[in-house]
């Protein structure tokens, strides 16, 4: 793996020669460290400037072909990399929560967070506990109860609905150990509450995988703050998705260039609200 952007350098008064010598070791194509990825990937600082007035901060991240298609017949993996799956784990191992919409969970087959020795010593000192929840977005929550993703986490499934949701849905959840939370008045849940009802949980560094729509509906909302883009070298035309499938908005919003890694021809992006 190698940054393309931003490369790193030495400040002043550092000498041209060691300047190009701490360049050199970001392009170098060389495995990186997990702790190396998770710095990269490190959240704003809750005085960071970009968080003025958010109530969390909620990063995306997805995975798309050159041809702009969000999945092959149904599923991510054939789009992915080892590399891609690393970054995966790491952001994963940086959340508070991971939110996911019920049609993901269904088709990806969704399992719970688990613990990672890699991340135990930099999650305990950012007071987080030891995996992060799994949050699930749906409205009628047609969902089997009877999942791993429900009977045996690490720590418990989060279900955000409306209070509108069916109350026989809402008592089957809480019955299987799911804690039901509500983000929106009618049957589903507002994007734009999102990350308030989960920080109102300890739950501030949210991680969404999507998929499109859930995606497109957070970024519809002016909910989304960062998008971790993994750009795959492969071709999958067909009719699959973008990587973001909801509202249209008045004007384009614009994002501004966080990051670049590059691995076996893979590009992973990462882009802030500007």
């Amino acid at each position: 793996m190698r940054r393309l952007f931003p490369l790193t350098a030495l400040p002043a008064p550092a000498s041209d020669v060691e300047n190009a010598q701490v360049a050199a070791i970001d392009v170098v194509d060389r495995p990186w460290t997990l702790d190396e990825l998770a710095d990269a990937y490190a959240y704003p600082a809750a005085d960071d400037p970009a968080r003025t007035g958010r109530t969390g901060w909620l990063r995306a991240n997805m995975v798309s072909s050159m041809d702009g298609a969000a999945h092959h017949e149904g599923r991510s993996q054939p789009l992915s990399s080892d590399a891609d799956m690393r970054i995966f784990g790491v952001l994963r191992g940086l959340a508070d929560a991971v939110v996911v919409g019920a049609e993901t969970v269904r088709k990806e087959g969704y399992r719970p967070a688990r613990a990672r020795e890699a991340f135990a010593a930099r999650r305990a000192a950012a007071g987080q506990g030891p995996a992060p929840a799994i949050a699930v977005v749906t409205a009628g929550l047609g969902l089997d109860f009877g999942l791993p993703l429900f009977t045996e986490p690490l720590v418990p499934t989060l279900v955000l609905t409306g209070a509108g949701a069916p109350a026989d849905r809402v008592a089957k959840a809480r019955a299987a150990g799911a804690e039901v939370l509500f983000a929106g008045e009618g049957l589903g849940v507002d994007p734009a509450r999102v990350a308030g009802v989960l920080a109102e949980r300890g739950h501030a560094r949210l991680l969404t995988e999507g998929g499109p729509k859930l995606l497109g509906q957070f970024a519809a909302a002016g909910a989304l703050d960062e998008m971790c883009l993994s750009l795959a070298p492969v071709v999958a035309v067909g009719d699959a998705p973008r990587i973001m499938d909801g509202p249209a908005v008045p004007v384009p919003e614009r994002f501004a260039l966080a990051s670049v890694l590059e691995e076996a021809g893979f590009l992973f992006t990462r882009y802030r609200r500007s």
